[in-house]
């Protein structure tokens, strides 16, 4: 029969053994550079993940901007919170493409909104960027992706980037550091729960 000790010891020795493992990876990871992340998939909480990345930086003191593709001019209450701590947002405004239904206009207003994207890719005072949703704008062919890989490649060495939305290209997720996949298991709006402030926006 195994004792309360043995139990104890066995389980020291797992936790000796993990810590080693975390240490060791933890001294070999010396790279100091901007990580691109990509947030994918079809379940819920991408955006707010990367706006919680967001609020890690800003209390850092570090600069952050988000530009949203898709979004509309409906009011968004990290954003109420974060521009008034200094972060830029740049919003599409557009609202979404199934609502518009008017493909030119949906297309020059991603690539007006492309353009502040540039911007912030090219400031190197800016320490992290969301593009957010950003992978429908590829999806839909409002933009180019080669255009895009471009521009996050050459943006400062120093400057995260996350990029949000459904159906990442591939382009995207081979260049990302870190991609990570939403998975829907269930979500209240299936079950007719309608979007509710404070909790969905």
């Amino acid at each position: 029969m195994t004792s309360a000790a043995d139990n104890a010891k066995r389980h020291q020795q797992r936790q000796q053994k993990l810590q080693q493992t975390v240490a060791g990876k933890v001294a070999a990871a010396t790279d100091e550079r901007g990580v691109l992340m990509v947030l994918t998939g079809n379940g819920k909480g991408k955006t707010t993940a990367a706006i919680g990345t967001v609020t890690r930086a800003v209390g850092h003191g570090k600069k952050a901007a988000v530009v949203q593709f898709i979004k509309g001019n409906w009011e968004c209450g990290e954003r109420n919170l974060l521009a008034a701590n200094g972060v830029l947002f740049d919003v599409m405004a557009t609202g979404f493409t199934w609502d518009t239904q008017d493909k030119e206009a949906d297309i020059a207003a991603a690539q007006e909104t492309w353009q502040q994207a540039l911007l912030r890719l090219q400031d190197p005072t800016i320490d992290l960027v969301v593009l957010d949703e950003l992978t429908y704008m590829l999806s839909y062919h409002y933009l180019a992706v080669d255009d895009v890989v471009a521009a996050i490649e050459q943006r400062p060495t120093h400057q995260h980037v996350i990029v949000t939305g459904r159906a990442c290209h591939r382009k995207l997720t081979t260049l990302a550091d870190t991609v990570s996949e939403v998975k829907p298991i269930k979500h209240a709006f299936d079950a007719g729960i309608k979007a509710q402030v404070g909790f969905d926006y």
